[in-house]
């Protein structure tokens, strides 16, 4: 009985060490995402990313999503989602480069992404794009993962 009580307290011990840092980012039928950057420091065990679509356009005409990768695999992950098709939101299936990714959503729409900052490597550069096709040349920015930063939680930073 007394390991149980040991186990069901580290268990929430754990579960109330774990933070999840929320990111909001908006995109435009303007191929642009609004944020340039976002940050998250060594405080987030997770990261929920929720995408919005600010335009007007349905998904098969100006669909956007949110793809994160290591920055030297934007282009290779963004040419063979074109490949993917949009059935598939121009992602690769089964892409262990992509790190996280949202649906590919139409205008007035938001879909949202969890993932765990466990697989994220310090000192490794990444980056978030659109993978519709044609949209990752213009359409993304920096993700910075700060592992020993107590800077900033969770930092939207415009251009």
């Amino acid at each position: 009985m007394k390991l149980l009580y040991i186990t069901a307290f580290l268990l929430l011990s754990h579960a109330a060490a774990a933070e999840v840092c929320k990111l909001t980012i908006n995109a435009t039928d303007q191929m642009r995402f609004e944020q340039q950057s976002l940050q998250v420091d060594g405080q987030c065990t997770e990261v929920e990313v929720t995408l919005h679509n600010l335009g007007n356009l349905p998904a098969n005409v100006m669909g956007h999503d949110w793809v994160l990768t290591k920055t030297a695999d934007v282009t290779s992950v963004a040419n063979a989602g074109m490949e993917a098709g949009l059935a598939n939101n121009y992602q690769p299936k089964g892409d262990k480069r992509i790190v996280a990714a949202t649906t590919i959503i139409g205008g007035g729409e938001s879909a949202s992404v969890r993932f765990s900052t466990a697989q994220l490597e310090a000192g490794t550069s990444y980056s978030y794009f659109c993978s519709a096709p044609g949209h990752y040349s213009i359409m993304k920015g920096h993700f910075v993962y700060t592992p020993a930063s107590a800077s900033a939680v969770a930092k939207n930073e415009s251009k």
